[in-house]
């Protein structure tokens, strides 16, 4: 077991990441923490829940411990930017989704952290992930990664208005093959939740570092709305009744995905 992520093995060639859903913060890092920062506002809240059906569903599932705060599994490890020209956050952020500042006065990220937080939180996230694949390769022939993500459905920081429902990124058409690309969306487009394809959120980097569909992994991100499970709201509370109504659309996208 490790004190990073936790992972269950599934039957088919099909892991699902979670890797923004941690809320643990080492307390060396948690007390230089603004109020604000501490309550951890941009975690992908209750993603491991809403996707209660992913073992039943013969899915490998890797989820992250520790909050995005710490360190984002999301970004490269050299912090290069996933949108040049467009307002991104970094490898250890420091503000929040809000702009608000993430560390209080006087406590400000030093970038000499880096180094020892990319080896202790991201590298071991990442090493089991590329291994899992490369598993569900070697046994299967072919791995799909389906990389889950949540978000409010309005940050302006980001995106103007109100975000769609399901935002499916696959690497503007390079993570995934366009026939598996299209059968999701079809899968999305079948239900009452509006939905974009390779819109503002097309992938992070786990999406782009691991979809090699001419190798045989495929890889799509699915951005969702909180609107769609949650109170968007803190204490940001799990909504079944609401969860009652998506997970079907997403247990067809994934299904469609694996074809």
């Amino acid at each position: 077991m490790s004190d990073i992520f936790d992972f269950v093995q599934g039957s088919r060639p099909l892991l699902i990441s979670m890797p923004h859903v941690g809320t643990r913060v080492p307390p060396e890092i948690s007390e230089r923490f603004t109020p604000e920062a501490a309550a951890l506002p941009d975690t992908d809240w209750h993603v491991d829940r809403l996707y209660d059906f992913a073992e039943d569903l013969g899915a490998s599932v890797l989820r992250a411990k520790y909050s995005r705060y710490v360190i984002d599994l999301n970004r490269a490890p050299d912090g290069q930017s996933l949108y040049p020209g467009a307002r991104n956050t970094e490898l250890c952020p420091t503000t929040t989704f809000g702009d608000r500042p993430i560390y209080a006065s006087g406590q400000a990220l030093d970038l000499g952290e880096l180094p020892e937080r990319r080896e202790t939180f991201w590298r071991p996230y990442h090493a089991k992930l590329g291994q899992e694949l490369a598993e569900l390769k070697r046994r299967h022939g072919r791995a799909l990664l389906w990389d889950a993500h949540s978000i409010h459905s309005r940050v302006p920081r980001f995106f103007q208005g109100k975000l769609p429902d399901l935002n499916i990124g696959t690497a503007a058409g390079t993570s995934a093959h366009p026939e598996t690309a299209r059968r999701v969306a079809e899968a999305a487009q079948g239900s009452d939740y509006s939905q974009v394809l390779d819109g503002r959120f097309k992938g992070g980097y786990i999406t782009r570092a691991y979809g090699t569909p001419a190798d045989g992994t495929e890889a799509i991100q699915l951005e969702l709305s909180w609107a769609t499970y949650m109170n968007e709201e803190a204490p940001y509370a799990f909504r079944e009744d609401l969860a009652q109504g998506i997970r079907p659309v997403l247990k067809a996208m994934i299904e469609a995905a694996l074809g």
